[in-house]
């Protein structure tokens, strides 16, 4: 294993993020605020990235598939600790929980430790929301971008480390292209958002931090009460809008920008649509009869609260933690979905659930015809053993991870729907769960230990498990 590869690709994606932070110190100009803080801290991350680059210009990089392995799980926490100094320097929060709300912020988890959002200063606000967008498409398939520049053969195996589990898909000659492509699309949706949501009566500062949120499917918000705070359902329905949309494979955005709509037609983006309606409607009954409120406020709320954990975006417009047990147990089934692969949505992805499903459906028709040959297919096209194995070991690994942070929750003391609402919540990067860390509470109660443990959870969901797990295989040290 090359080392020099890792810090050449880890220094060149840290002088990237480091240019972007200039964007909070440009909100500080804007507002007034103190910003000498973060310029210099902004600044001697730049130096340290370039002094790395520079001692490591003449090294020939040619990424393979461990070392990319590698990068990714050390950029997480490189992009932790590079996000979390500053909230250090303008808040009174802890190293550790400053790491939490930033690891939280570009796995797009939205789970926060800030009790009073609103007494943030805009830096911050900004800053957090930032962090969100970069981290949303993968700040991986940016350096995939930079990356091919100096060295194209690179590019496919670190695109392939951070997306694992998901079949990739060259709509370009170049992956580079394909990727920028990809960010071209990213940053349209978001704009889209953005203007409408100012139409509908937010300001430009609100506007542009929660189309961060929505587009990155991330969460975090400028007010405590989230989206509750706006009073128009003109923002309502913009949200829930742009919130399915950012839970589609953006392959499909890539490719309805070519005129072809065939990535819309999917099957898993069919029972994407499907499941959301279904459970929209089921928690719309609920509520009606659990608030009294009218079909159209119903509706309104429940269709926002079901894409919202669908999509594990997390945000709120009220407390649906309040709600009854079988509001509650409709919204788990909600937040146990995930979105589209590819798409910037965490949790478990609709496709899995297709091919899990597809796949106990075959092995039940083979008990009765012990003689067929019954093969899966989605989309009309036979799946791989290698694609079946692959995403049981998927769904294994992750039920074991949230299994892991469910019973140290329980351990710590803290009631059941906590402890396994929390634990799917940051192991599938919702966000908000139930209970103590329903979506009107935060984590900021947890100990620092606590905070960090649950970090390292959050980037296992994020990598999708097998990138993380593969660490500890002894294989994977071993030299061929």
């Amino acid at each position: 294993m090359n080392y020099k590869n890792i810090f050449k690709i880890l220094s060149l994606i840290g002088i990237t993020v480091s240019v972007i932070f200039l964007l909070d110190i440009a909100v500080g100009v804007i507002y007034k605020e103190h910003f000498e803080k973060f310029l210099l801290y902004d600044g001697l991350f730049f130096v340290i990235n370039l002094f790395v680059w520079l001692l490591l210009k003449n090294h020939e990089l040619n990424l393979k598939i461990k070392e990319s392995i590698l990068v990714v799980n050390l950029l997480w926490i490189l992009l932790g600790v590079a996000g979390a100094i500053p909230l250090v320097l303008y808040t009174d929060v802890s190293l550790a929980s400053a790491f939490f709300e930033a690891v939280s912020g570009f796995t797009t988890t939205g789970a926060t430790v800030f009790n009073d959002i609103e007494s943030l200063s805009h830096i911050i606000l900004f800053h957090r929301s930032l962090m969100h967008w970069l981290g949303g498409l993968g700040v991986i398939v940016l350096g995939v971008g930079l990356l091919s520049v100096i060295n194209p053969t690179g590019s496919l195996s670190l695109f392939k480390a951070e997306s694992t589990g998901v079949q990739l898909e060259k709509l370009t000659p170049k992956i580079k292209d394909t990727a920028l492509s990809l960010w071209v699309v990213y940053f349209v949706l978001t704009i889209t958002d953005m203007l409408l949501l100012k139409f509908f009566g937010m300001d430009w500062f609100d506007a542009i931090n929660h189309a961060f949120s929505t587009i990155s499917t991330g969460g975090f918000s400028t007010k405590n009460s989230s989206l509750g705070y706006f009073t128009d359902d003109g923002i309502v329905w913009v949200t829930t809008v742009f919130m399915m949309l950012s839970g589609i494979n953006f392959l499909a955005h890539l490719k309805m920008y070519h005129k072809d709509l065939s990535g819309y037609r999917s099957e898993e983006v069919r029972w994407y649509f499907l499941i959301f309606l279904a459970l929209s409607l089921a928690l719309t009954v609920v509520h009606i009869d659990i608030s009294r409120d009218t079909f159209y406020d119903a509706l309104k709320h429940s269709s926002f609260t079901i894409a919202s954990v669908i999509t594990t975006t997390g945000f709120a417009t009220i407390d649906y933690g309040s709600w009854s047990h079988l509001a509650i147990a409709i919204i788990f089934i909600g937040l146990l979905m995930g979105g589209n692969a590819g798409s910037t949505a965490g949790g478990i992805k609709i496709i899995r659930h297709v091919i899990i499903f597809k796949t106990l459906s075959s092995e039940m028709k083979r008990i009765l015809h012990p003689n067929t040959i019954i093969s899966v297919f989605v989309d009309g096209v036979k799946q791989k053993e290698r694609i079946l194995s692959s995403t049981f070991g998927f769904f294994t690994l992750f039920m074991m991870t949230v299994a892991i942070v469910t019973i140290y929750i329980y351990a710590r003391g803290y009631d059941a729907m906590s402890a396994i609402s929390g634990a799917f919540a940051l192991v599938g990067n919702v966000g908000p769960g139930f209970s103590l860390v329903g979506p009107s509470d935060n984590f900021a109660f947890f100990s620092d230990f606590d905070k960090l443990f649950f970090s390292f959870a959050m980037i296992v969901g994020r990598l999708e498990c097998y990138t993380v797990f593969v660490l500890l295989s002894s294989a994977f040290w071993k030299k061929f």
